[in-house]
């Protein structure tokens, strides 16, 4: 699925990315974990050809994202509020979303309904648009919408922060069952280490730009070495 080859990215003198060689698989549920300046949105931006890496390369299913563009029709990704319309309404947002990719709107609400539990019932109906609501149902509207044309590849930066305790786990749930439903490759950072040991598969551990380590986490495995590093043993 994502294939990373010798790359390196610097700010100045910080050295923000330096993986020689490291691989997504499909199906994967990836987390990236590490102190704040690891380097986890760097790769994210990297990963999109949001950001040019200084050396190396990344490719998606064998295509460099900085060469073509036939990547992004499999692939969903919410960094940051700048990913949204703000001067829409939710509604109109989807309602845009659908058009640009000719889904009509009986199927763009069919494709919202498995979301209704994690909009919480307080992001459609309200005519708000999206620059007035809450950072938690901002952050929503954009995790829905990276997931709303069902691709094979998802980015999530931060997914579960400004959500309350009770959409956290509704996101976990949602995740989850996407993976199993779709199959779909699933990449997310958090600094919640509770929350990414119970979703993902695997899990990559970030320091200063380099992935140190890269656990397998079968039914929770990987929670203790983490623990240990981050010294947030219970």
């Amino acid at each position: 699925m994502i294939q990373i080859q010798n790359i390196k990215k610097a700010f100045g003198q910080t050295l923000a990315s330096d993986i020689p060689s490291f691989q997504v698989n499909d199906g994967d549920i990836l987390g990236l974990v590490g102190n704040n300046g690891a380097g986890k949105t760097t790769l994210f931006r990297m990963i999109l050809d949001l950001l040019k890496p200084d050396e190396g390369e990344v490719s998606i299913d064998g295509v460099n994202p900085a060469t073509s563009e036939s990547w992004k029709e499999q692939t969903g990704a919410y960094i940051d509020e700048g990913f949204l319309i703000d001067f829409l309404t939710p509604e109109e947002y989807f309602a845009f979303l659908g058009k640009i990719s000719g889904i009509p709107q009986t199927e763009v609400d069919e494709r919202l309904k498995p979301y209704e539990r994690l909009s919480g019932g307080e992001i459609f109906g309200g005519k708000k648009l999206i620059r007035n609501l809450s950072a938690g149902n901002k952050q929503k509207v954009g995790i829905i919408a990276a997931l709303f044309n069902r691709p094979k590849l998802v980015i999530l930066d931060e997914p579960f922060n400004f959500l309350d305790p009770s959409s956290q786990n509704v996101l976990k749930h949602v995740l989850k069952e996407y993976n199993q439903e779709t199959g779909a490759t699933i990449l997310i950072s958090s600094h919640n280490l509770q929350h990414t040991v119970d979703i993902s598969t695997r899990i990559a551990l970030l320091e200063k730009g380099c992935i140190i380590r890269d656990l397998p986490n079968t039914e929770g495995s990987a929670r203790e070495e983490l623990e240990h590093y981050f010294d947030v043993s219970e």
